[in-house]
């Protein structure tokens, strides 16, 4: 006892074990959803489910209890919503990129992640992004997670035309709609673990459809409610291929939304706290983006999309947590679900997919911080929004919007324009080369 009290400075920062472990219980029931969720959009690239689950759980333990013991701070890591989607619609169906090459490029830009965390060259790398393009990124993955969530359901699909339409109603789009008026009620009630309490809603509406009323069953029981983990995805990485010209545009992707999501997310949860230093940075900012950085490399080591440091952890700063311990029993939370694969794989997608629109919606807070009135901030941003769900793309929005900001800001004023920013914009052009088949 003594120890986690010096060791976490309960008295520096107001707090006692019981806070903290009733803050750790209350992130963990925000941020549980992960399993489901991240099992069921990677599987859809071939990985195992199963293994898929044993990734998810051990990487979001051994992350959060890093982040709790190292940077002793009380935020949760798990893989990253956004980019499980693009590790799947973009990497592997659009590029046709086999998803063991993706895993690889989820190390790399891990380890690129680590260096530039360790060296301090993220903020540089984040003011060679223009605002406009930094706002966008964020709206753009939040409208991409949203498509993926209503395709994923049967609520839109593809019509004879070529173009998305409104699908007929089915059991399964009625369930979908349930669960997210369900979600969007529980939001405002601001129930803490609401997502987790709409998925087993959604299991509970689906279970009698086929079986009390109906022809056709829509959900089906496991076999077995515990089983054993499955590492079947440890260390299955294509080393040589992930290597290759093609993994590139993948590595940075990953490496630029890493740098964005987890600095915006660290700032957020430091100014719903307070948790500044005395030079304005977040507490312990360089450590817990080297505990992330190196969380997302160990992600494609053990068969997962990139981990991300989740906003969730502000229902826990909510009820008082303050210190490292709360990441700690987060993850020591999660670890039970190693044995309960079955129970996560039961979950149908239609049930998962109002969480996916929900946490799309969320997203969208950035773009009250673009600039319309400003023609180099506005267009960026649009272009950077609206392509990352056209294309299934959110490399294609980045790549398009750093362009066209370069384009504009060569007119309008070339003193914006640094040798940072320059580097990016060629390398993104370049990428532009490579998608329209010129090279």
């Amino acid at each position: 006892m003594n120890f986690l009290q010096n060791y976490f400075q309960f008295s520096k920062y107001n707090t006692s074990l019981r806070t903290e472990l009733i803050a750790g219980l209350t992130t963990f029931l925000a941020t549980l959803y992960i399993i489901v969720v991240n099992a069921k959009i990677l599987s859809q690239t071939g990985m195992p489910e199963s293994a898929l689950v044993t990734s998810t759980v051990i990487i979001s333990a051994f992350a959060s209890i890093a982040m709790g013991v190292y940077a002793r701070n009380p935020y949760a890591l798990a893989p990253a919503m956004g980019m499980n989607v693009f590790f799947t619609y973009t990497i592997v169906k659009a590029w046709e990129i086999p998803w063991q090459v993706a895993l690889g490029a989820v190390f790399w830009s891990g380890v690129l992640f680590a260096l530039l965390a360790i060296f301090n060259v993220r903020t540089k790398i984040l003011a060679g992004i223009p605002d406009g393009v930094k706002h966008g990124i964020g709206a753009g993955i939040g409208i991409f997670i949203a498509l993926v969530g209503f395709y994923n359901a049967g609520v839109i699909y593809q019509a004879p035309s070529g173009l998305l339409a409104i699908a007929p109603l089915t059991a399964e789009t009625l369930i979908f709609l349930i669960c997210f008026f369900a979600l969007t009620i529980f939001l405002a009630l601001r129930i803490k673990a609401a997502i987790l309490l709409m998925i087993v809603l959604g299991c509970i509406l689906a279970f009698p459809v086929g079986r009390i009323f109906g022809d056709n069953i829509i959900m089906h029981l496991p076999n077995d409610i515990v089983s054993w983990p499955d590492f079947s995805l440890f260390f299955a990485i294509d080393w040589s291929g992930s290597l290759k010209v093609a993994a590139l545009p993948a590595i940075f992707t990953f490496l630029f939304i890493n740098i964005f999501d987890s600095t915006g997310t660290l700032i957020g949860l430091a100014q719903s706290s307070n948790w500044f230093d005395k030079d304005g940075q977040p507490i312990r900012i360089k450590q817990s983006l080297i505990v992330d950085s190196f969380a997302s490399a160990s992600s494609g080591l053990m068969g997962s999309s990139p981990t991300s440091i989740y906003v969730e952890s502000v229902t826990g700063i909510s009820v008082g947590g303050r210190t490292g311990l709360v990441a700690v029993i987060v993850g020591i939370l999660f670890l039970p679900f190693l044995f309960l694969a079955p129970i996560v794989m039961m979950v149908p997608m239609y049930v998962v997919a109002p969480a996916l629109v929900i946490v799309g919606s969320f997203m969208l807070s950035s773009v009250k911080q673009i600039q319309w009135d400003d023609t180099s901030h506005a267009i960026p941003a649009f272009m950077t929004i609206i392509l990352m769900p056209l294309t299934l793309s959110i490399s294609e929005g980045i790549v398009w919007g750093m362009v066209t900001w370069f384009i504009i800001t060569m007119i309008q004023d070339r003193s914006q324009i640094t040798p940072m920013s320059l580097i990016i914009t060629i390398c993104c052009f370049l990428i532009m080369l490579g998608s329209l088949k010129v090279f």
